[in-house]
């Protein structure tokens, strides 16, 4: 993944060797950014994005490829977190792209915005090889499962592509909709959700140590049996959020 020469020359310009520690201003700025949409401020109770980024560890000049962003709800504040110095890479698979062209109109939007013009869309083959050592974050929220509803697609293989776009050092957060303990990847598609030990059984099988959780966005009411968009249940899921780390130092 992530292969075009174009993209591989702005990750390279764009990274430059992590900070040593998260901006709590810089990220509370962006949350409260005013150019921000109401639609998004309004999910803020619920999506809890200071402190997502923070666990992510997001800071001014770092490169950040969101996978699978949907409506750009953590670009557009990634985008203002590693300011002008930084980098963010909305990214779709084209096994998922090509019949769903829509998924990246959000971030190409951002892109169009010259406050966002740290913003790129990318849609490119899953496992096409890519630069090395480029990314200070992966992140994907709510659509790692998505991804196991790709025909084929090994996942082991996805994650380590991931790896490989990481610098030493780097974090790849998995934030997802849980299922039933035990049932592994068998909601994916019904229910989208996953397993959190099935996620970190993948990542770890690339490479990735795991770095730690987030029980933030935890709801033990949740039963695990109803798909997230019921109306009973959408916006209030059990969610987790895991952190895995390449190792090495950056």
């Amino acid at each position: 993944m992530i292969r075009v020469a174009h993209l591989t020359v702005a990750l390279l310009l764009a990274g430059v060797p992590a900070l040593s520690a998260a901006p709590t201003q810089t990220i509370a700025a962006a949350v409260a950014d005013p150019t921000r949409p109401a639609a998004d401020r309004e999910r803020d109770a619920a999506r809890k994005p200071a402190d997502m980024l923070a666990f992510a560890g997001v800071k001014p000049g770092m490169v950040v490829i969101d996978v699978l962003p949907g409506g750009g709800y953590f670009t557009r504040l990634f985008s203002t977190a590693v300011g002008p110095t930084g980098k963010v890479i909305g990214y779709v698979p084209d096994e998922m792209y090509a019949g769903r062209p829509k998924s990246l109109d959000a971030v190409q939007a951002l892109a169009a915005d010259p406050a966002h013009a740290n913003v790129q869309a990318l849609h490119d083959p899953a496992l096409a090889p890519g630069p090395a050592n480029v990314a200070d974050v992966v992140w994907t929220s709510q659509n790692y499962h998505d991804l196991h509803n790709i025909a084929g697609l090994d996942m082991v293989a996805f994650n380590k592509a991931l790896y490989r776009a990481l610098r030493p050092g780097g974090v790849y957060i998995v934030l997802d909709h849980a299922a039933a303990a035990g049932t592994g990847v068998a909601d994916t598609n019904t229910l989208h959700r996953i397993d959190p030990a099935a996620v970190r059984k993948e990542v770890e099988a690339a490479g990735f140590k795991f770095d730690g959780d987030s029980k933030l966005l935890a709801n033990p009411a949740d039963p695990h049996s109803a798909k997230v968009f019921d109306p009973a249940i959408r916006g209030h899921t059990d969610q987790f959020v895991l952190r895995f780390r390449k190792p090495g130092r950056t």
